[in-house]
């Protein structure tokens, strides 16, 4: 079975979403037989030259040419964005002959380049939608252009009614892929996101990543990942405020992002010494780091529920912690966080309502352990191999229609 995909971010991108494609390319190869073909960009932030092709862990890599600006600034992300989709449409008129094509939503607008290579190949065109736009971007606070907000509701609306089938990260995007943009109920496939278990296991608190930042006495509330526009995380800031008279209260903020530099002034500027910000941890760290936490944060803006689904939680249920979620109600998150009583749940926004929860739940240790617990249960049911399954059990379903 022969796949191409397509998406800007692969590795060695630090992002969630090039993680997961790499994850997904990689595992297809070694676990089901699959040749698979990337044609993605050059990586934001990365040292050194990359060829232009080369084959990893039986991966076929592809890069599309483009810029690399600053990606904390919108002209920069638009300029990278348009250079790769230029180079990669390009790429779509020449890559090997697929039995099945895939495009991502990074950016918003190579589903196009996906569809027209699986037209070329007459193959089965999937789209993958981690992100829905323009509704990610008309609440994004450095983008205002309603031209291109009309561009990308057409091309979203293009895209999920000409694929073969359509993969949502959640029932909740589901819903907004049909009422808002009128996608067919049968072609789309619910997958969601994933971590590896295997990988990623709950481990002792008091571990090397803890003592290495003086953490050891402290109760450790931690946000890992992207630091970004469609997370509200200056509600962090707020309940760091609320909590400041709790020296064994630690805020740690791991990664990087569009929103770094200025939430990191922010808490300087509010004297907030108990809140840490830490760069990315290498993968070989990633399970130190997840542990040194007794409980996670997750948040999104609001009017975001269903647009995006914070992949994130998949490794935090892997790790075996709870986790306090900053979220509309109709977001995927406090579904999983009901159902499974791994997460605790507050409004949007609300910061004295967040250092509420936080505060009990720093009171109650032997919940947060069973919260826990139950969470590295649900992880399971989230797990890489179950889940990269679901892909290729799609693929095949696609291919067999096909022959048909």
């Amino acid at each position: 079975m022969k796949v191409c995909i397509f998406n800007r971010s692969y590795w060695p991108d630090f992002g969630a979403t090039g993680q997961l494609l790499t994850e997904l390319a990689e595992d297809l190869v070694a676990h089901h037989g699959c040749q698979v073909t990337v044609v993605t960009g050059y990586p934001l932030r990365h040292a050194g030259p990359l060829p232009a092709e080369e084959v990893r862990n039986g991966v076929r890599i592809v890069r599309a040419a483009g810029t690399v600006h600053d990606p904390r600034r919108f002209a920069g992300r638009a300029m990278n964005y348009l250079s790769y989709f230029v180079s990669a449409l390009w790429a779509a008129l020449r890559v090997p002959r697929a039995d099945v094509v895939m495009a991502m939503t990074d950016p918003p607008i190579i589903g196009l380049a996906g569809w027209c290579a699986a037209r070329r190949m007459r193959a089965p065109f999937v789209f993958l939608c981690q992100d829905v736009f323009p509704e990610v971007a008309v609440l994004l606070e450095d983008f205002r252009s309603p031209t291109v907000n009309a561009v990308l509701q057409q091309v979203g609306r293009f895209l999920v009614r000409t694929a073969d089938a359509v993969v949502a990260l959640g029932d909740t995007m589901k819903r907004r892929l049909v009422e808002g943009k009128g996608a067919e109920p049968s072609r789309i496939v619910v997958i969601d996101n994933w971590a590896d278990c295997a990988a990623l296991s709950p481990g002792p608190p008091d571990n090397a990543f803890r003592r290495a930042h003086g953490l050891q006495q402290a109760f450790v509330v931690m946000h890992a990942g992207n630091i970004g526009l469609s997370q509200n995380l200056d509600v962090v800031l707020d309940a760091a405020a609320e909590l400041r008279d709790d020296p064994d209260i630690r805020f740690v903020f791991v990664g990087d992002g569009a929103r770094r530099a200025s939430l990191e002034a922010q808490a300087a500027a509010r004297g907030l010494s108990h809140v840490m910000f830490l760069p990315y941890q290498p993968r070989a760290d990633m399970a130190l780091s997840y542990a040194a936490a007794d409980l996670f944060l997750v948040s999104l803006r609001p009017g975001l529920a269903g647009y995006i689904v914070p992949s994130k939680v998949y490794s935090i249920l892997a790790a075996g912690r709870p986790f306090v979620a900053a979220v509309e109600d109709d977001c995927e998150l406090v579904t999983l966080a009901r159902e499974h009583g791994c997460g605790v749940v507050v409004p949007p926004g609300d910061g004295v309502a967040l250092a509420t929860r936080i505060r009990d739940l720093r009171a109650a240790p032997d919940l947060v352990r069973a919260m826990g617990a139950r969470a590295r249960e649900a992880g399971l049911r989230f797990d890489r191999p179950r889940q990269v399954e679901a892909y290729a059990s799609l693929f095949r379903r696609l291919i067999a229609g096909r022959v048909r």
